[in-house]
């Protein structure tokens, strides 16, 4: 059962704060505040849904459809070596927040990747990123 008070439910009715790349009527776009690399961003539909099983056609076709929108403005911005796609379905696989989302992470070769959800990393830190992120989609 879907939990209306998971921290992206609260992210996308604004009681919690977030450096937002995109949105649009059906997705959100926002960076992980715990990045696993410079350029982390997550992409949640605005259908309530736990995972992949839950979701409708329509709002994975949304998802997916934003996942490669962004991820083509990271490329653009950044110019990392790879980007790396993930999507967890359920505790076993590794889903932390119950609702579904896609990770998008750049990669360079060489430079490792920090810990999944360990490390906290401010705003500020993680806006100017994010403009170049925004100022990249096409």
């Amino acid at each position: 059962m879907y939990d209306q008070n998971n921290i992206f439910a609260k992210i996308l009715r604004g009681e919690i704060p977030c450096v937002t790349v995109y949105e649009d009527a059906k997705t959100f776009a926002f960076m992980d505040v715990m990045p696993e690399s410079d350029g982390h961003v997550l992409v949640i539909p605005k259908e309530p849904a736990e995972n992949v099983l839950d979701l409708s056609a329509d709002g994975m076709a949304a998802m997916m459809a934003t996942t490669q929108r962004i991820a083509k403005a990271v490329d653009k911005a950044l110019a990392p070596d790879g980007i790396l796609l993930k999507q967890y379905n359920g505790a076993a696989a590794g889903q932390s927040v119950f609702h579904i989302h896609f990770h998008i992470v750049p990669r360079w070769d060489g430079v490792p990747m920090a810990p999944h959800g360990k490390v906290m990393v401010q705003a500020a830190t993680l806006e100017p990123i994010a403009a170049k992120i925004r100022a990249a989609l096409v």
